[in-house]
């Protein structure tokens, strides 16, 4: 192998560089090239790269966002847009290719697989659904992003005597909203697997406000139905026992800043990984950690069913938010 290639596919995460870094570096004690693909699976089509240096990659861990830019590529997925994908590997004499990304990038690799192109994935998504890696890369750090601010508008909740709807991203998944609903000490979780009608959320409120907390705290996945703008409008309408309600919707701050340690951990461990499994010969793969270890696991099996919230955890939001 003399030549790899490395893109960012779909929703960017803290992570993504140290990701590239570890990517470069270990290709490069191998004697092995790295050719950076621009803006995902957009770039392979268009054949926009850059040869990628130790130099290139020095410093970068520790910014947010990828120095290789991502975009979703709706072309990829045509027969001639695939087809052009596959012309542009062979013009560049790429050996083998790492993507970094999530559920649809990961399919997209298994299709190069599957094509005869030697790919590795590595799991990218904050929302943390990948299945067979206990964390993907970016959810430390967006979890981080989350507590900071729930731990400030609790402080004008309280001054207030208010409810607070926190809306995180999770459009399938609530691992975002229970992680960070336990480590914020909210009173409340909603997500796609916890869902709360209205009439539950007015007696739990009541609740709380009887035994006298001073802010009710609400963390909801952006997935879940009703969702947060539903029930805020509900609750006007309803009087809202005891807590005057408000809406905060985090957004995009959630994908963006400087990565957690663990995150430039995670991210470079497994671009080393990814490296060493095309150096090996595998294919159609994805690069997870599991129990402190990295994995290597067939794109197929990864790709069968998202990773579901931990039932313990849900029930560990209940025990503590009494």
């Amino acid at each position: 192998m003399k030549i790899i290639g490395v893109l960012t596919s779909g929703g960017d995460a803290p992570g993504m560089n140290a990701c590239i870094r570890g990517v470069v570096r270990t290709a490069l004690a191998n004697d092995i090239l790295t050719i950076g693909i621009k803006r995902g699976y957009t770039g392979l089509i268009s054949g926009d790269t850059q040869l990628l240096t130790s130099r290139s990659v020095g410093g970068i861990a520790r910014w947010g966002g990828t120095i290789l830019q991502t975009a979703r590529c709706p072309e990829f997925r045509t027969p001639a847009g695939f087809k052009k994908a596959l012309d542009m590997v062979d013009e560049l004499a790429i050996d083998g290719l790492v993507v970094a990304g999530g559920d649809g990038s990961l399919r997209g690799a298994l299709e190069l697989h599957k094509a005869g192109i030697k790919c590795v994935g590595v799991p990218v998504s904050i929302d943390n659904d990948i299945s067979f890696t206990d964390m993907s890369i970016g959810v430390d750090t967006a979890m981080n992003t989350i507590i900071n601010a729930i731990d400030k508008i609790k402080d004008t909740a309280s001054s207030h005597q208010r409810a607070f709807f926190i809306e995180v991203m999770g459009r399938r998944s609530g691992y975002l909203a229970a992680a960070t609903g336990i480590a914020g000490g909210a009173e409340l979780v909603i997500s796609p697997e916890n869902p709360v009608n209205i009439d539950e959320l007015l007696s739990i409120m009541a609740r709380i406000h009887e035994r006298g907390k001073p802010h009710f705290i609400v963390v909801i996945a952006e997935g879940a139905s009703p969702n947060a703008h539903e029930l805020v409008e509900a609750l006007h309408c309803s009087g809202h026992p005891g807590f005057e309600a408000r809406l905060t919707v985090l957004g995009h701050v959630q994908r963006g800043g400087t990565p957690s340690a663990y995150d430039r951990i995670l991210a470079s461990r497994l671009g080393d990984a990814a490296v060493k499994a095309l150096i090996e010969g595998q294919s159609g793969v994805m690069i997870g950690m599991m129990n402190g270890k990295t994995i290597s696991t067939p794109l197929e099996k990864v790709l069968a069913k998202e990773r579901p919230v931990d039932e313990d955890m849900l029930s560990l939001i209940d025990t503590i938010s009494l």
